[in-house]
């Protein structure tokens, strides 16, 4: 006897064998058993998921000859004529290929004649929607009033195509696709039956290819039983269907933990080796996240004991905050390998994206030659452009235009911004040699520009970069800003503020350049604006002992000085201070943020942790939910950020230059663009 294929052999013949369709066998079951049988049934749902079969189960259940039943026997002639489909009252029409009105005529005048052996003449109808319209009006008549021994069964996989006055002739049900865990459950009692040995793992697999069709479910199983030699094994599985095994994805996972770039990039070229794709990978890698984030609420909801184990043990390793970022790093990522020039080099940029922003990183990698990234330092222009009469001053509008090289504070980073005096001619000091990069300023929020009272005095030939004798406050009284109170920073080795100067060739070049006439005057004429040191930043609020921070009620400190970041700092910005009782810190949230804290109780705890770390002692931490009485230091920052832009869109707006070329071009300032320094 020939093969028959998994899908055939294992069809349901009952509605009791049939699996992930039990809303639509409820029905059918109790419309057999009570005798309330509708003329004409749409069975509507993608492939592989049982219309057909349900059709064939309706129609032993109608001519059982045990009568009509919900469990038909399965073993009288109608019955195993059916199942053989050798049925003469049982007449399944595919309508993509008998889809005009001729078609639906004959089939319309068949009907009218009476069963040949059984109860009812079924006409099952599959694909519908591919009949054209003069057959669907051609039929309209017959299925709203078929004779008595007439039952009509339509099937489609696109419903949306058949016409309403179709659909209001019948009791459509849509049948749901399988979940993978029906699938696994399914394939697992087969493969027992077939006496094939199998690894859970392999239907897995095969479960997620599916894509939600038994069918489909079952063919693979019959080509997975074929490419392993009677066996189904994961590995042989993952290769034939060219998906990531698990083991990429937790080799994945291992690497980010240990911060192992190398580790990372040798999962890379192994899957590239295989030929894997990296597409499906980012879509598994995103999955996996996924249920790593819901073991750490709900470990329970992750049915198979075995994976709940493994993926406990990274719930353990990631916090949730990095969890979130992974799983949107990950389908970002997914979304951008079209864009990169290979999807190797997009796959492998995801991964070092993942890895950058892994917790509790160094503020920067990067070797010889390579300033460190992160708040607090400023940049040093080249050498060229501030030689160039079309570098650093034309780069920068008006007020904040810098003179050809930028003043350095002592012990800090340089004063980006500060305006450029009279144009004269300028000696360049020799380069200062390359050192290595230097510990990080800490963060700050930047001052608001103000603009000058005065224009600055006019250059000396002896004021010459990098300026390092003269103090930061030196600066702001020669420009007429009052400087802030300096905070505790970590300053830069006194070698990192200056800027590299040009080689000595390019020195000389430099020295003989003179500004262009109409760009002196402009500089001339430009009100200064005074940008504060970074100590000046400072201390406007953060850093500072976390113990007197709470004695003095500084939430907006206090968070600084923790270095919040992620959902915490979200949740800390929103909240009020109401009183710090002992060992007790009690905060306010509003209403209108209150999903803050639903959405992330663990973030309280951090939070908690965090200030007893900081404290020496056990913090507690009680966030109530009500009105806001006074200030949040998320309002507080966006009350100074909107102060900075309108002071900087002013200074834009006075400056002779912005406003000649305002006048020159008919141009317009726009003010959502201007970022205040």
């Amino acid at each position: 006897m020939s093969y028959q294929v998994l899908a055939r052999k294992w069809r349901p013949k009952s509605f009791g064998t049939l699996v992930g369709q039990e809303h639509v066998v409820r029905a059918l079951t109790h419309a057999l058993a009570t005798g309330r049988l509708h003329h004409a049934w749409l069975f509507t749902g993608t492939r592989g998921v049982g219309k057909t079969t349900i059709s064939r189960i309706l129609a032993k259940a109608l001519n059982c000859e045990t009568g009509i039943t919900p469990e038909p026997c399965g073993v009288c002639d109608a019955c195993r004529a059916i199942d053989a489909d050798r049925f003469p009252d049982y007449v399944e029409m595919d309508a993509a290929s008998n889809r005009g009105v001729d078609d639906m005529a004959a089939l319309l005048d068949k009907a009218v004649y009476a069963p040949v052996q059984g109860r009812y003449k079924v006409y099952m109808i599959d694909e519908v929607h591919m009949l054209t319209g003069h057959a669907f009006n051609a039929m309209l008549k017959t299925l709203e009033e078929p004779p008595e021994h007439v039952k009509f069964i339509l099937a489609t996989t696109d419903p949306q195509k058949i016409p309403v006055t179709v659909l209001s002739r019948c009791l459509q049900f849509n049948l749901k696709q399988m979940p993978p865990g029906h699938i696994v459950d399914h394939l697992t009692r087969i493969l027992q039956a077939e006496e094939v040995s199998f690894e859970p793992g392999a239907l897995r697999h095969i479960a997620k290819a599916a894509n939600g069709s038994m069918r489909d479910a079952l063919s693979l199983l019959d080509q997975s039983i074929a490419h392993g030699a009677g066996k189904v094994e994961e590995e042989q599985v993952t290769h034939m269907l060219g998906t990531v095994g698990d083991d990429h994805l937790y080799a994945v996972l291992d690497a980010l933990a240990a911060g192992n770039v190398t580790g990372l990039l040798a999962v890379a070229d192994g899957m590239e080796a295989r030929s894997l794709s990296f597409d499906a990978a980012l879509q598994s890698l995103a999955t996996l996240v996924h249920r790593i984030a819901l073991a750490q609420y709900a470990p329970e909801a992750i049915a198979d004991e075995a994976e709940r184990a493994r993926i406990g043990s990274y719930a353990g390793a990631f916090d949730a905050e990095f969890l979130q970022l992974a799983y949107q790093i990950a389908i970002h990522g997914r979304d951008e390998l079209p864009l990169a020039p290979d999807e190797y080099s997009g796959f492998t940029m995801t991964l070092l994206r993942l890895h950058a922003f892994r917790p509790d990183q160094p503020a920067a990698l990067g070797g010889p030659g390579v300033a460190p990234a992160g708040g607090g330092q400023a940049r040093s222009l080249p050498a060229a452009a501030s030689a160039s009469p079309g570098g650093a001053q034309g780069a920068l509008p008006g007020g904040a235009r810098a003179s050809s090289a930028v003043p350095a504070a002592e012990g800090g980073s340089p004063a980006v911004g500060v305006p450029a005096p009279q144009p004269a001619r300028v000696d360049v000091s020799p380069p200062a040699a390359p050192v290595p990069a230097a510990p990080l300023v800490e963060k700050a929020e930047p001052a608001p520009v103000v603009p000058a009272a005065s224009a600055p005095a006019k250059a000396s030939d002896n004021d010459v970069p990098p300026w390092e004798d003269l103090p930061p406050e030196a600066y702001a009284d020669d420009y007429g800003a009052t400087a802030a109170a300096p905070a505790p920073v970590r300053t830069l080795p006194e070698a990192t503020t200056r800027s590299r100067g040009p080689e000595p060739a390019q020195a000389t070049a430099a020295a003989d350049v003179e500004p262009p006439p109409a760009l002196s005057a402009a500089a001339v004429a430009a009100p200064p604006v005074a940008v504060p040191t970074v100590a000046g930043r400072a201390s406007s609020g953060g850093g500072g002992d976390v113990a007197s921070l709470l004695a003095m009620g500084d939430w907006r400190g206090i968070i600084r000085a923790l270095e919040l970041g992620g959902l915490v700092r979200e949740l800390a910005q929103h909240c009020e201070w109401v009183d710090c009782v002992e060992d007790e810190l009690q905060l306010r949230l509003s209403t209108a943020h209150r999903h803050l804290l639903d959405m992330n109780r663990a973030a309280v705890d951090r939070l908690q942790d965090l200030l007893g770390g900081a404290t020496g002692r056990a913090m507690r931490v009680r966030i109530t939910i009500g009105d806001i009485a006074g200030e949040t230091p998320a309002q507080r920052d966006e009350i100074e950020r909107r102060a900075r832009h309108a002071e900087a869109v002013a200074a834009l707006e006075a400056d002779p230059f912005v406003r000649e070329l305002i006048e020159r071009f008919d141009a317009t300032l726009v003010e959502n663009t201007v970022k205040p320094l």
